[in-house]
């Protein structure tokens, strides 16, 4: 198994259109108003994903019980701004702007920016399964005890591509996953 580089990476977007849309330079200032962003786009031996203006952010207000298996979905509230703020020792959801098509000897990995790292808000999203597309679901903990602010349409986390020796004989799209072809922020199905 190996690391795939930014060239790698390139060719893989242009021509197969692994990740749409596609940002072949590190962004780290807005154009028009020379803001500074936390960066996105293609790095050396990842990418740097964005997430959307759609949240929906952790609320108790029903006493609910977290059951992966029955999830309520009422123990969210719908965010669609540019900043989400995310109460003490909560998490909210969110998605890549940007849509995968993994290839079928490749396995991702996502790891948050350190940047986020750095104010207590970790990012988690399980491994992107060769064959697997869709919009990825981003989970943001905000692990300290003040509100934490995740910035829609910059950097929140970076993937990393890794290439199998050998294709896998069976992909998720060949067990018809249950998140194959997601778009939007997509719950937890049992």
């Amino acid at each position: 198994m190996s690391i795939k580089s930014d060239k790698w990476i390139k060719k893989m977007s242009e021509e197969k259109d692994m990740i749409s849309p596609f940002q072949p330079n590190q962004i780290k200032r807005n154009e028009s108003s020379d803001e500074k962003l936390i960066s996105y786009g293609l790095s050396s031996y990842g990418y740097d994903v964005r997430c959307a203006s759609e949240f929906k952010v952790f609320t108790n207000i029903h006493s609910a019980t977290v059951d992966p298996k029955k999830f309520d979905s009422t123990s969210f509230i719908d965010v669609d701004k540019e900043e989400c703020i995310i109460p003490p020792n909560s998490f909210a959801l969110a998605r890549t702007i940007e849509y995968f098509k993994i290839p079928r000897d490749i396995l991702t990995i996502c790891l948050g920016k350190s940047t986020y790292a750095r104010c207590g808000i970790i990012v988690n999203v399980t491994p992107l399964e060769p064959e697997w597309e869709g919009h990825v679901t981003l989970e943001f903990s905000n692990t300290t005890s003040l509100p934490a602010k995740i910035y829609a349409n910059e950097g929140v986390a970076q993937m990393l591509f890794f290439q199998s020796d050998e294709v896998c004989e069976t992909s998720y799209k060949d067990r018809d996953g249950k998140y194959q072809g997601q778009k939007g922020v997509t719950l937890p199905k049992a």
